[in-house]
Parts: C-alpha cells; sequence; structure tokens
C-alpha cells in the first residue's frame, strides 16, 4: 500500500492568512513530504466557493511539480465534465511532462449546479460526459496531441462511489477513485465485461483521517478545523439545488463511525487508525491511501505536524499492512 498526502487550499472568511501564502506554504509542505517519504500529492478542483477552494488543481500539480522530483502528484480530483477533452488532455500532458512521468489523473462527475453554470455546461449530462472523455483521452495522448505525455497514457482514476459507478469505472479501464471494498467486485465485474483483467485495476482515494500521539488532548484544537471544512463542503454541495440545509457535520460522531458512513473521520494514534483500518479493508488489494495534511484553514503549525506524523508514523503503520 502507498500511501500519500491531500492538501486543501481553502482560506475561510474568518481566517486572515492571504491566500498567495496558503499556497507557497503548501509548496514548502509538498517538498517536505518528499523529502519524508510521501508516496504521493493530491489535489482537488471546486469553483464559486466562498473560501477560495482550489479551482485549478493540475496548474498547482505543475507548481509541485517544479519544486520535487519523484514523488507522484494526483488529482482528487478533476470535474471532467466542465472541461473538453482536449483542453484537459493538454493540461495533464504538460504537467506530466514537467512532472517527467508523475502524474495520475483523477476524474469524477461533479454536482454542483453553479459550477456547471460557471462553465456552461450540462448537468444532467455529466455522467456520460466523464465516460465518453476516457477513451477521448487516451485518444488524443496517443493519436493526436503534441507534446505527447512522458507516460504512454497517464493513469486515469474515477471518483465513482456507487456499484454502477465502480463497473462503469472497471469497464472503461480506470482505476478507481474510491476506496469501499464492499465495491471491489462491481468494479472487478466491469473489467471482465470490457475483457480486462480484473486483477490488474487499481483501488485508491482518500482516507479521511488524521493522526496524534495524544488524540484526547489535541482533539479540541483540531476538532474546529475539521468541522469547518466538512460543513463547507456540506453547505456548498446544496448551494443552487431545491434542497434543504444540510445537518451540522457532528465531529465527535465522525471520529468513532465507521469509514464507509458518510462524514466520517477519524482522530486518534497512528497505530489505532492502522489498526481501524485494516479491520475495515481486509485483504482488498488497495493501491494508494492518501490522508489530509491540511484542512480547513489550519495554521501552518498544525500543517507542519501532520505532514510529519503521516509521513512518520502513519505511512509505515499503514504500510505493515
Amino acid at each position: 500500500m502507498k500511501v500519500g498526502l491531500y492538501f486543501d487550499l481553502r482560506v475561510p472568511p474568518h481566517v486572515e492568512t492571504p491566500p498567495a501564502r496558503v499556497y507557497a506554504h503548501t509548496l514548502e509542505m509538498c517538498e517536505e513530504a518528499e523529502r519524508l517519504g510521501a508516496e504521493s500529492l493530491w489535489f482537488s478542483e471546486h469553483h464559486l466557493f466562498d473560501d477560495g477552494y482550489l479551482p485549478q488543481p493540475l496548474t498547482m500539480a505543475a507548481a509541485a511539480a517544479a519544486r520535487t522530483s519523484h514523488v507522484r502528484l494526483g488529482t482528487a480530483l478533476v470535474v471532467g465534465p466542465l472541461h473538453h477533452p482536449a483542453e484537459l488532455a493538454e493540461q495533464a500532458a504538460v504537467v506530466d511532462l514537467i512532472s517527467d512521468g508523475r502524474l495520475d489523473l483523477g476524474l469524477g462527475a461533479g454536482y454542483r449546479e453553479p459550477e456547471f453554470a460557471l462553465y456552461g455546461q450540462d448537468r444532467d449530462a455529466r455522467f456520460p460526459a466523464l465516460a465518453a472523455m476516457v477513451p477521448e483521452l487516451n485518444r488524443l495522448w496517443t493519436e493526436e496531441l503534441t507534446p505527447a505525455p512522458v507516460q504512454p497514457t497517464v493513469p486515469i482514476w474515477l471518483g465513482h462511489g456507487s456499484e454502477a459507478g465502480a463497473r462503469r469505472a472497471g469497464a472503461l479501464g480506470a482505476n478507481l477513485l474510491f476506496v469501499n471494498p464492499d465495491l471491489l467486485p462491481a468494479y472487478e465485474q466491469g473489467r471482465a465485461a470490457a475483457g480486462l483483467a480484473p486483477g490488474d485495476g487499481k483501488m485508491g482515494g482518500p482516507l479521511f483521517a488524521l493522526a496524534s500521539d495524544d488524540p484526547e488532548a489535541e482533539w479540541t484544537e483540531m476538532a474546529p478545523f475539521i468541522e469547518y471544512q466538512q460543513n463547507s463542503y456540506r453547505r456548498h454541495m446544496v448551494q443552487g439545488l431545491d434542497q434543504p440545509a444540510p445537518r451540522p457535520f457532528d465531529a465527535e460522531g465522525a471520529r468513532q463511525g465507521s469509514m464507509t458512513r458518510p462524514g466520517s473521520f477519524w482522530f486518534d494514534t497512528s497505530d489505532a487508525i492502522a489498526e481501524r483500518v485494516g479491520t475495515w479493508l481486509g485483504d482488498a488489494p488497495i493501491d494508494t491511501l492518501f490522508l489530509w495534511a491540511s484542512v480547513g484553514g489550519m495554521p501552518e503549525r498544525m500543517v507542519e505536524r501532520n505532514v510529519r506524523m503521516i509521513c512518520e508514523k502513519v505511512a509505515p503503520a499503514l504500510r505493515a499492512l
């Protein structure tokens, strides 16, 4: 199992840190994470969040590529249907060239109405658009665009959390960017139905967890940042939709909940997290897990502590699984 870090670059309205400093410090932490042995760094895409959520993860991945030499760089994820396939293929190829073949392109269908309106795209067509994008990207990289990426084809990961989505990812020959062992049979069925070797696909994705040597003492300081991040996701999820306001995030309940339940966010010692991950995943062949290094506007000292904790303690415990 490979272990990486996930960076949250939002700046909540109540935080005074300039966004330029958040971006600069994140790049410093990318360098530090590589030095400490991280195997991947991941960035995500959203638009029109009031806290300045990162809108262009491939741009950030290119900056991180220029500051590192061997750690892999992933998007978790790019909202595929917002983008023209040729534009996305070119962006990805440039990042792959800058990084000398280290890009993993994670794609998702998206869900927020304001984002589709901003890009002039049809939200209702997002799933077929994403499915059509996968073979088109591979065709563009291998047959048409110049310069081509360093990798023969950039690995594509699809962020699907349902059995139908997992089956679709398998049939398209993509890796599955969602960690849930219950989805593995559907994913392998999709690969088999498409004539692909079921066991050659990969499953990986985010682990909503952070570790501490003294979780009870540090929980009071950590919880508000986790609460802010998760409430921001919930608030923006219903923006533009005729839906009631979501319930506030229950941080204490999230610490104890099953990782298959939406809204779980573990905070415990590295060994305890690894034990819970092992019980949850069993013998599922998970290729990659990545944990949040920065969350919801937390100060630099906490981000630096998280980077060290993930790389020096959580990663060895998870790899031992």
